[in-house]
């Protein structure tokens, strides 16, 4: 396994120590190719949430136990994060993990509850709470996460994508005490007491920079920063209160040379803020099409998406007609990577995902840049 470069050499933009590992005559990841605007023998495509409740193979192993600690299991966590990479043949893997693992870790009483999300027994509400606060040590906290990223580095033959929480959509959690549709309290702490907002924020970016630079150390060739929760919030609020924290982590992964993608839900608005960032790659929602996502941050980063999770429900004809609606958005382009534009809806027909692989496959090859 490669391991990080400890020289301080200045790495070329978008390569680095855990770049694609191509060389002569070694085709590149279309994965990876895609990531950095490369030319790349196909579209790629993979889903968020691949490594799901819609396979009954994942059910049977998962049965009713706590997530949590099925992610405490290395072996369990790899295996779930290899099922659908065999079902459905997509060109990257997501670890089987949540954006809560580093804070719960860290004795903040965060549960993940079936049927409802994170939840927080004592909420934070004041400065007070920044005390709860402590230095997040991935190798001490969290050693069966990169555990399972070992394994997985020695097992698959696509890259793996490791994550973590942006520090608004974790600190959302630990404010509000679980998911929330208006956000109210961590919109008054934000406005009332901004000190205090910007000192959760900063602690949860050293936390989530330090997550994903060990999982990257561990394996891992690509990280996802997932900001679920940052549409709730408006442009101006967006720059204020969320965008310097998520910039603290992305660039402070720039010198790993693997690609960084930054995904929201709701986020049309805030997609030109998102790419300034500092992320390679920029996940759109099915709000907005493609080609006006473009539009809005230029001719980089690449962009990821964004089909809509509820069409995988409808019958073969109409995915199949959206699915070439979505990679016709940009034209064929390089640098599109095909994913839903969330995660994959429970009820899925896990026949339908590994259809869409293979027509995004062969049809995304016209136009690939290849």
């Amino acid at each position: 396994m490669r391991t990080l470069d400890a020289g301080g050499e200045t790495l070329e933009p978008g390569r680095g120590p855990h770049d694609s590992g191509a060389g002569a005559g070694v085709e590149e990841p279309p994965f990876l190719a895609a990531c950095f605007g490369r030319p790349a023998s196909r579209v790629p495509v993979w889903f968020m949430r691949q490594a799901g409740r819609s396979l009954p193979e994942y059910r049977a192993l998962r049965r009713d136990g706590a997530i949590l600690d099925a992610i405490r299991n290395p072996e369990l966590a790899a295996e779930l994060t290899l099922q659908p990479v065999r079902r459905y043949g997509v060109d990257a893997a997501i670890l089987f993990s949540d954006i809560v693992v580093p804070v719960a870790a860290m004795g903040l009483g965060v549960d993940v509850v079936a049927g409802r999300g994170p939840v927080v027994a004592e909420p934070f509400r004041s400065e007070a709470d920044l005390g709860r606060l402590r230095p997040f040590a991935p190798e001490i906290d969290t050693p069966y996460v990169l555990e399972t990223v070992r394994i997985l580095a020695g097992e698959l033959d696509v890259p793996l994508i490791g994550f973590a929480g942006a520090p608004f959509t974790v600190a959302s959690y630990l404010v509000e005490g679980g998911p929330s549709r208006t956000f109210a309290a961590t919109k008054r702490l934000m406005t009332s007491d901004p000190e205090t907002w910007h000192a959760l924020t900063d602690a949860l970016a050293e936390t989530a920079l330090a997550f994903l630079r060990a999982q990257v150390a561990a394996g891992a060739r690509a990280v996802q920063l997932f900001d679920s929760w940052a549409g709730a919030l408006s442009p101006a609020q967006y720059r204020a209160a969320a965008l310097p924290a998520a910039r603290k982590v992305l660039e402070g992964l720039a010198d790993l040379g693997v690609p960084r993608i930054h995904f929201g839900v709701g986020t049309g608005e805030l997609l030109a803020d998102m790419a300034a960032a500092g992320a390679d790659v920029v996940g759109v929602d099915w709000r907005v099409p493609l080609s006006v996502a473009r539009r809005r941050v230029g001719e980089r980063p690449a962009l990821q998406g964004n089909l809509d999770p509820a069409i995988c429900l409808a019958p073969w004809e109409v995915v199949q007609r959206e699915c070439r609606s979505v990679l016709a958005e940009l034209g064929g382009e390089p640098g599109h990577v095909f994913n839903l534009g969330h995660g994959v809806l429970p009820e899925t027909d896990p026949d339908i995902l590994a259809r869409v692989v293979d027509l995004v496959h062969e049809e995304g090859r016209r136009g690939s840049g290849a």
